[in-house]
């Protein structure tokens, strides 16, 4: 968890210092801090004092989480330099209200169990499998979205579109297997799928930035 907090940490700031920040370049940004905060969150869940659940952490990782959706689905708008504000809305708003949710009403966490590979976060009926339909809907919208977008696209933005693309599947079909072979892991689905999202991170930042930002100058 650490680890994986510090790649996307230096990601971050590597794409801070070497490129000028459009709409682009911040959105970038924003899902790199959320994947690190969320790594971030998991290793302090795993070291509270012992029999105190740290609602707190668990709480902040979940926003975090809950957010990436609607921010990939603005960054793919910003790439292909699109405008769909009702769409942008549903994502933002919905990302947002599950975020307060799981900031103002800390009973839905009804536990966890660090794991050591990953975290199982225990969360109250119905609300996991709405969660989680939410969350998957998004991600597929987004995969949707960029498909569709990158069809009559320059080579440029369509190589972003599909790296893109790229790096939502780098995240979703391993955890979709380990789900398979092991369906007990799909408790802890949020913490497998963001150990994944350091692909995706990569990806970010050494496909699709360098396509579309201006370094600085020296």
């Amino acid at each position: 968890m650490i680890a994986t907090c510090v790649i996307e940490l230096g990601l971050l700031l590597y794409t801070l210092w070497r490129y000028k920040l459009s709409t682009i370049g911040r959105l970038v940004a924003t899902l790199l801090a959320l994947l690190a905060t969320f790594q971030l969150a998991e290793f302090q869940v795993c070291t509270p004092a012992l029999g105190e659940m740290p609602i707190g952490w668990v709480q902040l990782g979940y926003i975090a989480i809950t957010l990436l959706p609607a921010v990939g689905i603005h960054l793919v708008l910003a790439i292909a330099g699109k405008k769909q504000p009702v769409l942008l809305w549903a994502a933002y708003g919905s990302s947002t209200a599950f975020a307060l949710l799981f900031g103002l009403r800390d009973e839905i966490f009804r536990g966890y169990v660090c794991a050591g590979n990953y975290n199982i976060f225990q969360l109250a009926s119905p609300f996991g499998g709405v969660y989680f339909a939410f969350y998957y809907f998004w991600l597929a919208v987004g995969i949707g979205l960029a498909w569709s977008l990158a069809i009559r696209a320059s080579k440029t933005i369509q190589k972003a579109l599909y790296l893109q693309i790229v790096g939502y599947l780098c995240f979703m079909v391993p955890t979709a297997i380990i789900n398979t072979l092991a369906p007990q892991t799909l408790k802890g689905l949020p913490s497998i799928m963001c150990g994944f999202a350091v692909l995706y991170a990569i990806i970010l930042t050494i496909g699709i930035v360098p396509l579309l930002l201006k370094p600085r100058t020296k």
